[in-house]
């Protein structure tokens, strides 16, 4: 079974930045794309970045275009975030996935522990 370890996250004042980490235990068809996920206290579990293996296809939530890039390191097998000019509103736990293609939830079958990402105004 495909395991995805994600370190990063923490606290960060408005502004800053912070880079999350995924390392995934192998890449199969299931984790074909590779994705990012943030859940806010009481709302849904929302698209923020995706990434294909093969190509580096990326994509964005327009709430994080321009401040936000993901980037995978093939050779290790690991998923990264890097988040700057952050926002309160991108406080969340934030979550990586390994899928098919695509922005909705039911295109990803493995996902992480997830971590938490406050940022203080």
């Amino acid at each position: 079974q495909v395991q995805l370890v994600q370190s990063g996250g923490g606290v960060v004042q408005a502004g800053g930045s912070l880079r999350l980490s995924c390392v995934v235990s192998e890449r199969t068809i299931t984790t074909y794309s590779m994705g990012w996920f943030r859940q806010a206290p009481g709302k849904e579990r929302e698209f923020v970045s995706g990434v294909s293996w093969i190509g580096g296809l990326t994509h964005y939530a327009d709430a994080v275009k321009g401040r936000f890039a993901i980037s995978r390191d093939s050779a290790n097998n690991t998923l990264y975030l890097q988040m700057n000019s952050l926002k309160p509103e991108d406080t969340a736990v934030y979550y990586c996935a390994g899928g098919s293609s695509g922005t909705s939830l039911t295109s990803y079958s493995a996902w992480g522990q997830g971590t938490q990402v406050t940022v203080s105004s």
